[in-house]
């Protein structure tokens, strides 16, 4: 039986770079599992590559079928935006392991749906003024310039990754991300191993 990776921690971890990494690893050939939404498709983005891109009419016909196994749901100024992972023909435990990114909340569904010795966490960490640098470092840059959703993210992290719910969620291994090469190396063996 495959088991399924994931990745998960507060915002400016480095969790995306790590995720990218870990999937290019060809000796690992991990999979991931691309997420549904409801939000419209954006420049540069790819229907079934960067999401599966649908409506809401599609979302409802995919409830109704009982596959939907995590999601979430973010009112925006654009509207309500939907984001969730449904148990379709991209994942095959028989075959494959897999590589996912994502919140504590969808991480404890993951392991409601699929079981705990199937979605095995790797939560990566950072201190929290280093992660407010990096963050402020990040929306420096002119293409960036969201200060005010940098603070939301900060502030929303310190109760979403509070101890009490790292501990509820069963995280017990941590991965330090202070030298971005050694903590590749240290998930990648913690991948291994888990296997």
């Amino acid at each position: 039986m495959g088991k399924i990776f994931y990745i998960l921690g507060k915002s400016s971890t480095g969790k995306d770079t790590i995720y990218k990494r870990i999937l290019e690893e060809e000796k690992l050939n991990l999979k991931d599992i691309i997420l549904y939404t409801t939000r419209p498709i954006r420049d540069g983005e790819e229907d079934g590559k960067s999401y599966h891109f649908v409506d809401e009419k599609g979302y409802e016909e995919i409830k109704k079928t009982g596959d939907i196994i995590e999601e979430r749901a973010y009112e925006t100024m654009h509207g309500l935006w939907r984001y969730f992972t449904v148990k379709d023909s991209q994942i095959d435990l028989e075959k494959n392991d897999y590589l996912v990114i994502g919140v504590i909340d969808s991480f404890i569904a993951m392991k409601k749906y699929f079981g705990d010795d199937i979605v095995i966490p790797i939560y990566i960490e950072v201190d929290d003024g280093l992660r407010l640098q990096r963050a402020l470092n990040r929306e420096k840059k002119p293409e960036n310039r969201r200060f005010k959703e940098m603070c939301r993210r900060f502030l929303a992290d310190s109760e979403d990754f509070s101890e009490d719910k790292i501990k509820a969620a069963g995280i017990e291994k941590r991965f330090e991300n202070i030298d971005l090469h050694k903590c590749i190396r240290e998930v990648k063996e913690y991948i291994l191993k888990n296997r």
